[in-house]
C-alpha cells in the first residue's frame, strides 16, 4: 500500500507497536506525526526515520484534551492535511481490582478509551477535509475475552472495540474507514518487562511481534474488515468464549497451565540473555 503525501498520526509512536507502525508507514512514503510522552524516545525514532520521510514530533499525554486538539493543528500546519490516525498509546497496571490504586484504574480508562474517543472526534473534520482516510485503533483480545488481573484494561479495550464498531456504523456513508486490530500478547516491553505480573492465561496464546501488529494496522487502512484478531485462531477462541461464557471456567485451568509453561520458558530465556550480557 502506498501512502505518498499522506499524513499519519501515531500515538504511542516512540516504541513497541507504535515505532514498528511508524517504520512501515515511513517505508510506504507517509508523512509522520509521532506522539508520545517521552521526548527522548521520540527523538530516537525520528532520527532513524527522517532519512526516509518527513517526521514531526509531539510530546504529550493523550489524556490531555487540549493537547489532543493541538497535535492535529500542528500536523495540519506542517503537512497540509491528516489522512490516518492510529490510536496505539496504551497503559496497564496489572493486579486485582482491589489491589490496584484508584488513580491507576482511572488512568487505564483515560489512556486506553477516553483518549482514542477524543482523538477520533477531533480527527473527523480533518479526515473529511482530506477526502477520506482511516482511524485504526489498537485493541486487545482482552477486550473480547476478559482476563482476571486485568479487569480495567479488559474493560477499556472492550469499550474501544465497541466504539470502533459504533463509529464505523455512523460513518458508513463516508470515505472514512474505522477498524480495530485485536492482538493477544505481543513481544514488547509492555508485557515482557512486566512478565511476572502478566497472567498465565494471557501467555497461553501465541505471542505476536510488534511488526506483525504494525502490518495489520497498515493493511486495515485499505482493506474491508472492521477488525483483525491476532493470531486468527486466538480470535476464534475468544469469540467462542464470548458466545459460551459458561465454558470459560472449565477451560481456564488448562490454558493457565499452558501459559505457566510459556512464562517459565520466557523467564529462563531472559535470564540466559542477561547472564550472557557483557555487563555481567
Amino acid at each position: 500500500m502506498i501512502f505518498n503525501n499522506k499524513t499519519v498520526i501515531i500515538t504511542g509512536g516512540s516504541e513497541g507497536v507504535g515505532a514498528a507502525t511508524a517504520r512501515l508507514f515511513a517505508e510506504a512514503g507517509a508523512n509522520l506525526m509521532l506522539v508520545a510522552r517521552d521526548k527522548k524516545n521520540l527523538d530516537i525514532i525520528a532520527a532513524e526515520l527522517r532519512g526516509k520521510t518527513r517526521v514531526e514530533l509531539f510530546a504529550m499525554d493523550v489524556s490531555d484534551a487540549d493537547a489532543c486538539v493541538d497535535v492535529f493543528k500542528k500536523a495540519s500546519f506542517e503537512f497540509g492535511q491528516v489522512d490516518v490516525l492510529v490510536n496505539n498509546a496504551g497503559y496497564h497496571k496489572r493486579g486485582l481490582v482491589e489491589d490496584v490504586e484508584a488513580t491507576d484504574l482511572a488512568k487505564i480508562i483515560d489512556v486506553n478509551l477516553k483518549a482514542p474517543i477524543m482523538l477520533s472526534r477531533i480527527a473527523l473534520p480533518y479526515l473529511r477535509e482530506a477526502g477520506g482516510g482511516a482511524i485504526i485503533n489498537v485493541g486487545s483480545l482482552a477486550g473480547r475475552a476478559p482476563i482476571p488481573g486485568s479487569a480495567a484494561y479488559a474493560a477499556s479495550k472492550a469499550g474501544l472495540r465497541s466504539f470502533t464498531y459504533a463509529l464505523g456504523m455512523e460513518l458508513a456513508d463516508s470515505k472514512i474507514k474505522l477498524a480495530v486490530v485485536s492482538p493477544g500478547p505481543i513481544d514488547t516491553g509492555f508485557i515482557m518487562a512486566d512478565i511476572d505480573a502478566t497472567s498465565d492465561l494471557t501467555l497461553s496464546q501465541p505471542i505476536s511481534t510488534a511488526e506483525e501488529v504494525a502490518q495489520a494496522v497498515l493493511d486495515l487502512c485499505g482493506n474491508r474488515p472492521r477488525e483483525q484478531s491476532m493470531p486468527k485462531l486466538s480470535g476464534f477462541l475468544t469469540m467462542f468464549m464470548y458466545l459460551f461464557p459458561g465454558l470459560s471456567p472449565k477451560l481456564r485451568p488448562m490454558f493457565e497451565r499452558k501459559g505457566a509453561r510459556v512464562k517459565a520458558k520466557l523467564k529462563a530465556e531472559r535470564k540466559r540473555r542477561e547472564s550472557d550480557s557483557p555487563d555481567h
